[in-house]
């Protein structure tokens, strides 16, 4: 934008097709009556709706929902659970510890961002595999420029606990056979037999399951956003309902304190 053409067009108006809502009457949703057209809808069905325009069927959303309830964790531990449980522990609003802990979700190295990055990686090599390329290339090139592939290799184990339950109900539904599915496996077989000996994580599987129902990594960022968000209140009432100030407290003498040393103030 160069000039307020476009700011003095939307000064007073905003052109939407998402959604209105009429005072006293109706609310429009994409198009379509909340009150009425979709209300058959439950929360997640409703969410996805919203983010994508799409109405998935019962299994879809079964797969999708697992997606969520497999990685609430109500370790108080995990980086964005420990947000919830110091607003508990500092008596501050569930309400803001919550939004809090949501908001470092958005991490760099866990959380929705390399589940995005895994999501933009299986739409990129579907295409890559179309033109010809091989897979074992495709690899070894996204290993060289990025020097890994998200949603491969976990900083604590390297099993992880998810991908079991996840592929016994992908497999129960039918998603197992999809084309990312079975690519994100193709692609844990390479590195394993590489030098980078890297296993597969649940943000791959995920990843993977939601490309092959379409998400985009856009529509797949805003679908992950509350995945975290039921291990979130346990650490949050935990911590609250405990001495405060006591979650994990750090004494002085704990401190590696490198600074200038005491000195006398006159």
């Amino acid at each position: 934008m160069r000039g307020p053409e476009k700011l003095l067009e939307c000064e007073d108006r905003w052109v939407t097709r998402m959604g209105k809502w009429f005072s006293g009457e109706r609310v429009v949703y994409r198009g379509q009556d909340l009150h009425v057209d979709l209300a058959d809808l439950d929360w997640m069905a409703l969410y996805l709706y919203g983010i994508t325009g799409r109405r998935f069927d019962e299994k879809q959303l079964k797969i999708l929902n697992a997606i969520w309830t497999n990685t609430s964790y109500p370790e108080p531990r995990i980086w964005n659970n420990r947000v919830a449980a110091l607003a508990g522990t500092a008596r501050s609003t569930g309400t803001l510890g919550l939004a809090a802990a949501v908001a470092v979700s958005e991490a760099s190295i866990y959380g929705h961002r390399p589940s995005t990055r895994a999501v933009d990686f299986f739409w990129r090599a579907q295409k890559m595999l179309d033109e010809g390329q091989a897979l074992s290339g495709i690899v070894a090139r996204e290993m060289e420029r990025f020097r890994g592939i998200y949603g491969y290799g976990r900083p604590i184990t390297r099993e992880d606990e998810r991908i079991p339950h996840m592929v016994r109900l992908a497999r129960e539904l039918g998603f197992d056979q999809g084309r990312c599915a079975r690519l994100a496996f193709e692609v844990e077989a390479l590195l394993l037999a590489e030098r980078w000996r890297l296993h597969m994580n649940i943000a791959a599987l995920d990843a993977a399951l939601a490309a092959d129902l379409g998400l985009t990594p856009r529509e797949h960022h805003l679908f992950m956003t509350p995945c975290f968000m039921a291990g979130m209140p346990p650490c949050f009432r935990d911590a609250n309902e405990q001495a405060e100030g006591a979650f994990f407290p750090l004494s002085c003498g704990r401190i590696a304190y490198e600074g200038a040393a005491r000195r006398a103030w006159g």
